[in-house]
């Protein structure tokens, strides 16, 4: 076991030897060997000594219910000292005049010892053998508890927070109402962060460090106070260490108080009214109430699951019915809406909202809505994994014990046809398919069906790769005949349905179309350099722009029809894709648009070393002097999604590859990057290695839906930052599709 300040403190109390007696804090069997070899009668004290420790105690003791023995008029305060250990507090307590003192360890060596040496002499005083995680006390059971090292001790690093969480859920189902949680501890880092989060909401928060007069320890010891009071509420912590004071540790001190400070801040986030995202942990502590009352009205939204307890992440609103009725059908209630309807009224609106929760008949209903991350998942695995969130959710009603509900709007599909699966050794198993959506409420007056081509992906969570319209061109029967002497006639049949009046029904792909909202923000972002793409356009010259990662080549095809001057050339790896995009989504090459089969990361390292290496009159031969814009559009999914990262590829946004990009943009141009990541620390990283690399960078967050498109630029060269509204028109004059600029870039970011 690594020696830490808990240790150190533990090793300097009972001697060096201890830490090879016990070797786990956490084992009952080490402690019983422990206490067995100290012999009996002997006390061990875990950090601060009684002479430190009585003032702040008995402050602390004489402000429950009456003082000891009921001295101030009432009933003396149950005192609960979990994880006792042989320290001498709990008979100096009793001493002091505090009788009813409760007394745990799990260590059956030491309590018989314990029991032995004060049965006589402190007669009302309890002794239990109890694990202090798993105690055997009614809920609210005690005034007071005292805690002297047994939080360390749980959390010794290689132990994690599994048992320290155990613990403190205990602590607080036993404490009462208004009553006070004393932690003495070193409060290292892992150990304090745990205490402020647990203790966040609906708790008043004090800390104070303890003197050490009396002990020769090199470390700090602290006594945190919690005070139980209404859940929901949140305090600011009360710090009542001086800065200037004399510490014998100035660095403990110095973390525990910048620790405070950062705690602060967050607390102060959750009560001004910001709409602060809640965790199912946060739910849990109390950060919109007791969970286990309906409070009629309640809405919030918060996330459900995270990495390592679930398999996916999901959006989700907790609503608790607006009126108590005898009507109800389920007590608690899951309704899942896949991402096809998310904003449509009825699940988007909280106005919408409510009308669900009435129809389902539910005292509280969890709407949880899917997206990308879990397109194509098997439903029965989306309900497993919610299962044991939503449990969490559920009011107390002990008069029911039925299984919560799933109930869905649908998946949106209202017809589905599988044209083809296919498995590729470089991208794994993929789908092609036709779908019709359900109409939602808007398009209700619309009285034609559409037909969407969808390419799935389903080594990331059945990801829909692409999606692309499709559009009907009928020919009569005597234009059939006449098609069936075509070589192609074959292939054109395999997309013929049949129509009214005995005619064919041709369905072609829509390459004016953009099925991803993020395609049109890639589209909409090119207006940080319209003024450059229009002087190539004016001057008839080519803009040279590459795009890795091809897809179902949706859109490359789009940009080779809204901007004819862009010179286009797809990066992808896979050779099967290809096949598919040409086979099924009408994807085809020219001159304007090509694709290169290989690594995306080894095209742009070869151009960077080539351009890096190319004299002024290299450059000027190939013509790049005059078209200096170049566009990089990288749009690949990740297929290992443990990092957090979906998409790109995680060598997409090493360091290595964005200076190759830096050099491959000859100091003008636009990289432009899909990023899909549900880990806001991954995010962070992201945006800093590109902030790092280049010296303009924008972001374009799409609200409704996970991905965010960044426009990263070496230099201001060809981009128009002084007047983007011009620029926005420039851009707009010269597409050939329409695309709703204005609206996607007011909502674009410049990262500082």
């Amino acid at each position: 076991m690594a020696t830490t300040p808990a240790a150190a403190a533990a090793a300097a109390a009972g001697g060096a030897a201890i830490l090879d007696t016990l070797g786990d804090f956490t084992s009952r069997e080490n402690w019983d060997k422990f206490f067995a070899l100290r012999g009996t009668g002997d006390s061990f004290e875990w950090y601060a000594e009684w002479e430190d420790l009585r003032a702040p105690l008995l402050s602390l003791l004489h402000g429950c219910g009456g003082g000891a023995e009921g001295g101030g008029g009432g009933k003396a305060p149950e005192i609960l000292v979990p994880g006792c250990g042989s320290s001498v507090l709990s008979e100096r307590l009793y001493d002091a005049g505090f009788r009813r003192v409760t007394n745990v360890d799990f260590s059956r060596v030491l309590v018989a010892d314990m029991l032995r040496r004060h049965a006589r002499a402190r007669p009302e005083m309890r002794w239990r053998v109890m694990d202090m995680t798993d105690m055997q006390f009614t809920d609210g059971s005690f005034d007071v508890i005292l805690d002297k090292g047994g939080l360390d001790a749980l959390m010794e690093p290689e132990a994690g927070t599994k048992l320290g969480m155990k613990y403190l859920n205990e602590a607080k189902r036993v404490l009462k109402s208004g009553g006070k949680f004393a932690c003495l501890t070193l409060a290292e880092s892992h150990v304090l962060a745990l205490l402020l989060s647990e203790f966040r909401f609906g708790w008043d928060m004090s800390i104070q460090a303890i003197g050490n007069e009396s002990s020769k320890s090199a470390f700090q010891t602290f006594m945190v106070v919690m005070v139980k009071g209404k859940m929901g509420v949140v305090h600011p912590i009360q710090s009542l260490l001086d800065q200037s004071g004399k510490f014998c540790n100035m660095k403990q001190a110095n973390d525990v108080i910048h620790s405070l400070e950062k705690e602060n801040t967050i607390r102060e986030s959750y009560s001004s009214g910001v709409d602060v995202t809640l965790s199912l942990r946060d739910l849990q502590l109390g950060a919109v109430g007791d969970l286990k009352v309906i409070i009629p009205g309640r809405r919030r939204m918060f996330i459900l699951g995270d990495q390592g307890n679930s398999l996916y992440c999901y959006k989700a609103v907790l609503l608790d019915a607006r009126k108590r009725t005898e009507t109800f059908v389920y007590h608690c209630g899951v309704f899942i809406v896949p991402k096809v309807r998310a904003h449509e009224w009825l699940f988007a609106s909280e106005e919408g909202q409510w009308h669900v929760v009435e129809s389902a008949k539910a005292a509280r209903l969890i709407m949880v809505f899917l997206d990308s991350r879990h397109a194509n998942a098997d439903m029965d695995v989306i309900k497993n994994d919610l299962s044991p969130l939503v449990k969490d959710l559920e009011p107390g009603n002990p008069e029911e014990e039925a299984r919560i509900p799933f109930m869905m709007a649908g998946d949106g599909v209202k017809q589905r046809e599988i044209l083809q699966e296919v498995t590729s050794e470089i991208t794994g198993p993929m789908v092609v398919e036709d779908v019709v959506y359900e109409n939602s409420d808007e398009d209700q007056s619309s009285m034609t069906e559409k037909m969407f081509r969808r390419l799935i992906f389903k080594r990331n969570s059945g990801l829909v790769q692409s999606e692309a319209l499709l559009v009907k061109d009928s020919t009569s029967d005597k234009a059939d005949e006449n098609n069936k002497k075509s070589p192609s006639a074959s292939k054109k049949r395999r997309n013929q349905k049949k129509g009214p009046s005995g005619s064919k029904t041709v369905l072609r792909i829509d390459h004016s179309y953009l099925g991803s909202s993020y395609h049109s923000s890639i589209i909409s972002g090119l207006s940080l350099i319209a003024s450059a793409l229009d002087s190539a356009a004016v001057a008839g010259t080519k803009v040279s722009t590459t795009v890795i990662g091809l897809g179902a080549g949706t859109l490359p095809m789009f940009l080779r029809g809204c901007l004819p001057f862009l010179d286009i050339k797809v990066v992808e790896l896979d050779p099967l894709v290809e096949e598919v995009a040409k086979k099924y989504f009408g994807f085809s090459t020219d001159e304007q648009l090509q694709v290169h089969l290989g690594d995306g990361i080894k095209f742009i390292d070869d151009i960077a070393v080539a351009n890096s290496g190319a004299t002024t009159q290299q450059l000027m031969s190939t013509g790049n002097e005059n078209n200096a814009v170049k566009i990089l559009i990288v749009d690949v999914d990740s297929s290992d999604v443990s990092s957090g990262l979906s998409c790109p590829h995680a060598n997409f946004v090493e360091d290595s590859f964005l200076l190759a990009v830096k050099k491959f943009l000859d100091e003008g141009g636009l990289f432009i990057i899909n990023l899909v990541s549900r880990s806001s620390a991954v995010r962070e990283m992201v945006v800093s290695r590109l902030k790092a690399a280049f010296e303009h960078l924008y972001s374009l967050h799409l609200e409704e839906d996970l991905n965010e498109v960044l426009f990263a630029t070496p230099s201001e060269r060809c981009l128009d930052n002084n007047n983007m509204d011009e620029a926005v028109a420039k851009l707009k004059a010269m597409l050939k599709f329409p695309v709703n600029v204005e609206s996607d870039m007011n909502k674009l970011q410049k990262l500082q």
